[in-house]
């Protein structure tokens, strides 16, 4: 499996429950695709850097998730058919930023000072 982050801009004008039942969608299509949902990182209404859908906010929320390269592809179609959300970004994370070495690599290096 591989590690993703997905980043959704909500419509601001949702309310907090609506908001929320998406992102239970979007988690139970991770585990219905066989994956495993991770952090979920609700950053709130926040100004966007220029205009979306004749809006000037949005309702950020950040999903870290493993799953194969299928369930990315279902996340960013059902996504793109939800009027709701004005942007979404679907991204693969490099191993070591997903916080685990490549195999085959040394083990972590550490700081030990020879004496």
């Amino acid at each position: 499996m591989r590690p993703y982050e997905i980043v959704i801009i909500f419509a601001p004008e949702l309310e907090d429950s609506v908001i929320e039942s998406f992102v239970e969608r979007v988690l139970d299509l991770v585990k219905a695709n066989e994956g495993s949902p991770g952090t979920v990182d609700r950053w709130g209404r926040r100004a966007l850097a220029y205009e979306l859908k004749h809006r000037r906010e949005g309702y950020y929320v950040v999903v870290s998730f493993r799953a194969e390269p299928k369930a990315a592809s279902e996340l960013d179609r059902f996504l793109l058919l939800l009027d709701e959300v004005l942007r979404h970004k679907i991204v693969r994370l490099p191993e070591k930023v997903a916080g685990r070495a490549p195999s085959g690599a040394p083990g972590r290096a550490t700081n030990a000072v020879a004496g």
